[in-house]
């Protein structure tokens, strides 16, 4: 029996990615599921993420997704691995999980022209070195200057991503990049709340430097994939429906989520563990 894709995020900012793999591939079906009761991830361990990561996982194959997207960089960073070489082959082996590091770190090559990038992430995902790890396989030429922005995500969570306090706390962190490497070309927005932020980033960041936010791209990556997996492609539902969970209040999500997709929403409320 086919099913949909599966899309996992701590929050809500998973919702720029299902948003973008909607515009790229609209006919299947996806189910998004949110952990919005136990967000945000960034400041948690790697233990814990990789727990929370890995019941969400489990619950989208039990609901009879194939595939799962971890829409979410710091579970990307923190779990991915873990379930792609522990639990999988336990679970199902012809399950599949991916990640969004990935397909972000594959377009940096054709678009910086110093070879120096700036990411900008959660603590967590700083942390855990993930960009760097995958930007030195992929183009060993490049270097990469990680900032931590701790308060971007809890600002964009409460809706205060359009106020004044935000100016202080986006600039901020650009002027602690950008004085960490002034040869920045690119910036990588490592976190898939950030482009609620994109106004204020541009407003505060050099004109030269190109932004690479991850939704289009992990999209035509997805995409991409299909094309080369046809034995996933298949075993997935053309629909074209959209489920939505969270582990918090429905109405909650209803409000928060229709900002991101900016179309009204109803979720379920499960719960996970």
């Amino acid at each position: 029996m086919n099913g949909p894709i599966g899309l996992f995020d701590s929050g809500y900012g998973g919702l720029t990615i299902l948003r973008d793999t909607i515009r790229e591939i609209p006919q299947y079906d996806y189910l998004y599921l949110g952990d919005n009761a136990r967000a945000p991830y960034g400041s948690r361990s790697f233990d814990v993420v990789y727990e929370f990561t890995r019941q969400a996982v489990k619950k989208l194959f039990e609901m009879g997704c194939p595939l799962v997207i971890l829409a979410c960089n710091t579970a990307s960073a923190k779990a991915l691995r873990t379930i792609q070489q522990k639990d999988l082959p336990q679970l199902d082996s012809s399950l599949r999980v991916l990640g969004v590091i990935r397909p972000t770190i594959e377009v940096v090559g054709d678009v910086t022209k110093t070879r120096h990038v700036g990411v900008v992430a959660t603590t967590g995902t700083i942390a855990s070195h993930s960009y760097e790890l995958e930007l030195k396989n992929a183009f060993p030429d490049i270097t990469l200057t990680g900032q931590a922005c701790p308060l971007w995500v809890p600002l964009i969570e409460n809706s205060e991503y359009g106020s004044q306090g935000a100016d202080y706390f986006v600039q901020k962190y650009l002027n602690e990049l950008l004085e960490a490497d002034p040869l920045i070309d690119t910036l990588i927005l490592g976190c898939t709340h950030y482009p609620l932020l994109l106004p204020k980033i541009r407003t505060f960041l050099p004109p030269h430097i190109r932004i690479i936010s991850q939704g289009e791209y992990v999209a035509q990556s997805l995409a991409s994939y299909l094309i080369r997996h046809p034995e996933m492609e298949t075993r997935l539902s053309k629909g074209g429906t959209r489920t939505f969970l969270t582990t918090e209040s429905e109405e909650k999500f209803h409000e928060s989520a229709s900002v991101f997709l900016n179309t009204p929403v109803s979720a379920q409320r499960i719960t996970l563990g």
